[in-house]
């Protein structure tokens, strides 16, 4: 009986991944990539290879932790261009396979595919994608988006995954809450709070007292998730991002508060450069801070009307620093520009 089912396919350690294809000498070795390269400075994991994430790297760790932890790793510098090169042939093997397909990223799509063996499709999906691009993926297979995403992992490396209603209760029943897509540290807390702290829990808990805690949408929506339900819609229209960030990470700490609205006001003039040609609308602009030694904070400002990313991000910018109420002694600053339309 052919039956519609999700498919997320999700391309193992991508960025590491494409780094090796360029450099094969550095095959079976711990990568690491992310900032320009040198561990030495202040910059912070992009990826790492499985060899690295071994040895405890993983992403957004500080390059210098990264070299701690794994002293014999190859350091290399982030190349977006090169990436989104090689993302756009892997989409490209997905689209030809006749499935609807909505790219999420550089490494990741949902499919939608009509099939009476869906473990199939995906081995031959994956096996397309492989030959294609000498890169592996992992697939997950599901009812809906998010059994699909989830079932991915399971996957992991180069491999396919299929958590249905049928399953859900026996692979995630008893994981922490925060197993679920959706569900972060924060959340997981607040529920653990509740007295539910794994997803069987949170499955059976009452909508009502939840909605109470987290809100009339939210409780509910909780609870959905835990259920292992969840939207199998998946939209064909061409990705595009929803915002673009640029940010810096210094050498040297800013412990003058001018220095670092200084710094703001700079990478939101770079920022608004690079999207003056993309002809963006900029709806929100946030500020990122990232505090001596590591903690990182985010405010952000609605514009009360959309503007051209050349006259809003930086005042915007300087909008959203002013909330800051912290003046302390910071090692990186960002800014965030989200889209409202194209025009």
């Amino acid at each position: 009986m052919v039956t519609s089912w999700v498919l997320h396919v999700d391309l193992d350690q991508f960025i590491a991944a494409v780094e090796v294809l360029r450099h094969p000498e550095l095959r079976g070795k711990p990568v690491v990539v992310g900032g320009d390269g040198d561990p030495g400075k202040r910059g912070v994991v992009s990826t790492a290879s499985y060899e690295a994430r071994a040895h405890g790297v993983h992403s957004g760790q500080p390059l210098r932790t990264a070299r701690r932890l794994s002293p014999d790793a190859v350091f290399l510098a982030v190349d977006r261009a090169a990436y989104e090169a090689v993302s756009s042939q892997v989409m490209a093997v997905l689209r030809e396979s006749g499935a609807v397909v909505e790219v999420m990223g550089w490494d990741e799509a949902f499919l939608q595919v009509e099939t009476d063996d869906p473990e199939a499709f995906a081995r031959l999906l994956a096996e397309r994608v492989r030959e294609r691009t000498q890169l592996n993926c992992s697939v997950g297979i599901g009812e809906n988006k998010l059994q699909a995403k989830l079932a991915t992992g399971f996957g992991k490396p180069a491999g396919v995954f299929r958590l249905t209603s049928a399953n859900w209760d026996e692979v995630m029943g008893g994981r922490p809450t925060d197993a679920l897509w959706g569900i972060g540290a924060k959340t997981a807390a607040k529920l653990a709070e509740l007295g539910i702290g794994t997803v069987r829990e949170l499955a059976v808990a009452d909508p009502t007292g939840l909605a109470a805690r987290f809100g009339p949408q939210t409780g509910p929506w909780l609870v959905g998730l835990a259920r292992g339900e969840g939207s199998s819609a998946v939209d064909a229209e061409p990705w595009v991002a929803r915002s673009r960030s640029k940010e810096t990470t210094f050498q040297r700490d800013l412990a003058d508060w001018d220095e670092v609205e200084a710094a703001v006001a700079e990478v939101a003039r770079q920022l608004a450069g690079e999207l003056a040609a993309e002809r963006w609308l900029v709806a929100r602009v946030v500020v990122k801070i990232r505090y001596v030694p590591f903690f990182t904070q985010t405010k952000g400002v609605t514009l009360r009307e959309p503007g051209r990313a050349a006259e809003v991000v930086e005042p915007g910018a300087g909008a959203a620093l002013a909330l800051f109420t912290a003046h302390r002694p910071v090692r990186l600053v960002g800014v965030r520009a989200e889209f409202a339309r194209r025009k």
